[in-house]
This record gives structure tokens, C-alpha cells and sequence, in this order.
């Protein structure tokens, strides 16, 4: 296993457990616009995107800017109020990221999310100085462009071979992949593990902490470790 120095978490769907609001999220906007819905799993699907790309790909057919841009405040209203109370770190997920710490990784968060959304998101932790540096969609370019991975590997200084992408979409896989970072595949939140594993993630994980095992040197039971990309 390489000695990696910096891990790079997505947000949504892998440290925090929130796509349940996404989704609902979603629906609400759609049905304040007055479009149809998409079902669960399209929303699913498009989780990790920033959310002009994801509008986009779930409703091509709204080509209207100021109806885009409706939809686009409609879903942030709708998520702010889901919102209110801030969606939980997921099992095991605080605990490892402070292990992590001890231990002397780089952490850093490359997500969807806009830079305001995550910043009220980490405000509200007391986390705003916790990673060594955080990107989001609206402040460079959308997954699964590699370009948030660049820059988060030059602020760091750590050549790509030494980093680990953690994520829980094929976005964040391909991302990784066109980055040539390696990448671990999470199967609790947005996409199923099988889904993942189309995209030769170097593991596959059910539960956080089985990061934490692997990554100390462990046995990770119900994961697979594959070369990184099937190399």
C-alpha cells in the first residue's frame, strides 16, 4: 500500500450523512417550480455534481435562465430549512478524521457543495480550521473535472501519488482517476457499492471506520482491495 500523506474527503454522502435532504430537497424545488419530479434514485445519481451541473442533468428541459436560476434558490431554500438542524457526522466518522489527525495525515475536504454552504456546515462544528484546505464546486471546476484535486495537491504540496480521494459517487471516483489520485469507495451513501466498483476504486468500504483499519494496516472485513484503477 503506498505511504499516503493526504486524504481528501467528498462532504455529502460520506462524512455526513445528508442524502435524504438532498433528495427531499430536490423534490421540494421541482415542486415549487411546477416541473416533475425525478425519482430517489436519479437524484441519487447526480450527488457530488455542483448543483448548476446537477439542475442541468436532471431537467434538460429547463432551458429558461431565470427558471434555472428559481429552481437553483428554491433548492438552497429548501435545504437551509431542512438544515436546521445539522445533518450527523456519520458512525465512526469523528473519531477517525481525529486519529487521522494524531497520526499526522493532511486532511482535506473537495466537494459539491457551494463554498458559503460549507463553510455555515463547518462554522457550525467549530471545524472551520480543521482541514488543511477545503474546495468547493462554485469556487473551481465541477467533479469530475480533476481540477479541484489539483489545486487541493499544490496548496498541500503532496505529489498525487501520495494522496487518497474518499467518496461515495462515481464522480468523486472519476475525479480521482483523472487526478491520478487513488480512491476509496464508500457504499453508504448516495451510489451502491456495486456501482462503484465499476470504477476500480483501490477499496471498497461499508462503514468509515474500515478506512481507519486499512489504512493502519488492518484486515478490513466486507471490503475489496483492488490495484489502484486495476493496475
Amino acid at each position: 500500500m503506498p505511504d499516503y500523506q493526504l486524504l481528501i474527503f467528498d462532504w455529502d454522502g460520506t462524512l455526513v450523512d445528508s442524502i435524504g435532504r438532498i433528495v427531499a430537497a430536490m423534490h421540494g424545488a421541482a415542486d415549487r417550480c411546477e416541473v416533475p419530479r425525478c425519482t430517489d434514485e436519479q437524484v441519487k445519481s447526480i450527488i457530488g455534481l455542483g448543483l448548476p451541473e446537477a439542475i442541468a442533468r436532471l431537467y434538460p428541459q429547463l432551458d429558461d435562465p431565470r427558471l434555472i436560476e428559481r429552481f437553483r434558490q428554491c433548492y438552497s431554500d429548501g435545504y437551509l430549512e431542512l438544515e436546521a438542524q445539522p445533518s450527523a457526522l456519520f458512525a465512526g466518522v469523528a473519531e477517525a478524521l481525529e486519529r487521522f489527525r494524531a497520526d499526522g495525515y493532511r486532511l482535506a475536504v473537495a466537494t459539491g457543495k457551494t463554498r458559503h454552504g460549507l463553510q455555515r456546515v463547518l462554522q457550525g462544528r467549530g471545524w472551520l480550521d480543521y482541514f488543511d484546505v477545503t474546495r468547493c464546486a462554485d469556487e473551481t471546476a465541477s467533479k469530475p473535472d480533476p481540477l479541484m484535486l489539483h489545486e487541493i495537491l499544490q496548496h498541500c504540496r503532496v505529489p498525487a501519488g501520495r494522496a487518497l480521494m474518499v467518496g461515495d459517487s462515481s464522480f468523486d471516483l472519476l475525479m480521482a482517476r483523472n487526478a491520478g489520485v487513488d480512491a476509496v469507495a464508500v457504499g453508504y451513501g448516495a451510489q451502491s457499492l456495486d456501482a462503484l466498483r465499476e470504477h476500480g476504486p483501490r477499496l471498497a468500504i461499508s462503514e468509515f471506520s474500515q478506512l481507519r483499519a486499512w489504512l493502519e494496516g488492518q484486515v478490513v472485513e466486507q471490503s475489496i482491495e483492488v490495484g489502484a484503477y486495476g493496475g
